[in-house]
């Protein structure tokens, strides 16, 4: 008999692999990293991002002092004084007034709001999908938007972990912390669920802004 005990890490990426596949192959992202973008499609991404790491960030600060949640939260990941940076530079010093939510990143943000303030595996769960994807996949990411719109840093910064020496430590550890995480077999399914919302609510985020896109690109459009 097979007594080989799985580590939860490698149960949550193995889960939810088809739901972030779904995620990161959608036509909005694969469109912007092939070209097919101008710069205002970029910044309408970031400000619908805006939002989201927002709610996120947060809830982080309400986690801070969880016993299970506080190993997750750092300030090494954390996104939105980046995402503001790049939209000032981007779009200017007023977005914020000029960017609103679409439905589909309303709906994101009220789940956010519902449970990673408040239930511990509920923000790990979206911890992990916004995070780890963008310290794993961010640089490479980064690297094809500076050469496509001729960036530096300034509009890119979001994608630039300058925080994190070495991101595949930094990852090595982040799991170590999830398979020590004291949760029981029915927690450990609730978390891979939520994972699996996060990815499906993320790719509603990316399908409604692809929906969204001027005929010649150019999502992002000041009234």
């Amino acid at each position: 008999m097979d007594t080989t005990v799985i580590p939860f890490s490698e149960l949550l990426r193995t889960r939810t692999r088809r739901a972030h596949g779904s995620s990161a192959g959608n036509g909005f992202m694969h469109d912007l990293l092939a070209g097919g973008c101008d710069v205002a499609d970029y910044a309408a991404l970031l400000g619908q991002y805006a939002f989201v790491y927002d709610a996120l960030e947060r809830a982080a600060d309400r986690m801070a002092d969880h016993p299970v949640a506080a190993p997750f939260v750092t300030t090494q990941l954390t996104r939105m004084p980046a995402i503001r940076a790049d939209l000032e530079y981007l779009v200017g010093p007023d977005w914020s007034e000029l960017v609103c939510p679409l439905p589909a990143t309303t709906a994101y943000v009220r789940r956010l709001n519902e449970v990673a303030a408040e239930w511990p595996g509920g923000f790990v769960a979206h911890h992990y999908t916004r995070y780890l994807g963008d310290l794993s996949g961010g640089h490479v990411i980064g690297r094809v938007l500076s050469e496509q719109f001729g960036f530096d840093t300034n509009g890119v910064l979001f994608y630039i972990f300058d925080q994190v020496a070495d991101p595949s430590a930094f990852e090595s550890t982040y799991r170590a912390q999830l398979d020590a995480a004291p949760w029981s077999a029915e927690e450990q399914e609730r978390v891979i669920a939520e994972v699996e919302l996060a990815y499906s609510l993320d790719l509603g985020l990316l399908q409604a802004l692809d929906a969204t896109r001027l005929p010649g690109g150019g999502a992002f459009r000041a009234s």
